[in-house]
């Protein structure tokens, strides 16, 4: 099978994102007297954007419109102090994006991160000049699993979606590509396991970014 394009999700896939977002939002909680939340927890709590992310670090009975909102905006400004302060692309990650750009393949990102951090931290940490579209949430379109960002993608491309790859590393990416009829593959070394892959949608399952090589050389002359 010979695909033309790539899209990859970010946090989780194509950067380790985890600890400056569980950092970022620890420390709101303690400075309004609630209880921080273990590493661990926050490889369930991103992945549907920062305002999901909020929800479900607060305290359950916290968990109201009012609360989420005051929070979210608190996150918002600590996180802006540390986007990427230890972020760093994935073991592998940058040799991936080597190989990609030798087979020709279009490379594109699209995270629900908003779209402001996501252009930094990609202008920061990734080889901006690589990728034809970089895209974080926006108000004006429906975020992941909604497919309609990666199918405005895939038109602003001329690129059929069957013919893209679509690398993430949760359900949300999974149901995002078989939505949009892209060819969904689930990154292990990211925020959540097979199982969950599996069921969101995944055709395929690799373990590090180098494991993808061989679909991306079938595009090499």
């Amino acid at each position: 099978m010979r695909f033309k394009a790539i899209l990859f999700d970010l946090d989780g896939t194509l950067l380790n994102t985890l600890e400056d977002l569980a950092d970022s939002m620890n420390i709101v909680l303690r400075n309004n007297e609630f209880a921080e939340n273990d590493m661990a927890a926050y490889n369930y709590f991103i992945g549907n954007g920062l305002k999901a992310l909020v929800h479900r670090a607060l305290p359950a009975d916290a968990r109201n419109d009012a609360m989420v909102g005051i929070f979210l905006e608190s996150l918002k400004k600590e996180y802006s102090k540390r986007l990427t302060a230890k972020t760093r692309p994935y073991p592998g990650i940058p040799e991936l994006l080597d190989r990609c750009t030798a087979a020709g393949l279009k490379m594109v990102i699209l995270s629900n991160k908003p779209d402001i951090e996501t252009q930094k931290i990609v202008g920061k940490l990734l080889p901006v000049q690589y990728f034809q579209i970089v895209r974080g949430a926006r108000s004006d379109i429906p975020q992941k699993p909604d497919p309609a960002s990666a199918l405005l993608i895939s038109q602003t491309l001329g690129i059929a979606p069957q013919d893209f790859i679509y690398l993430g590393d949760t359900n949300v990416d999974m149901q995002t590509a078989a939505s949009a009829g892209m060819f969904a593959v689930g990154a292990l070394w990211g925020f959540r396991d097979a199982v969950e892959l599996i069921e969101g949608g995944a055709r395929m399952l690799i373990k590090q970014p180098l494991d993808l090589a061989p679909w991306v050389q079938q595009n090499e002359a």
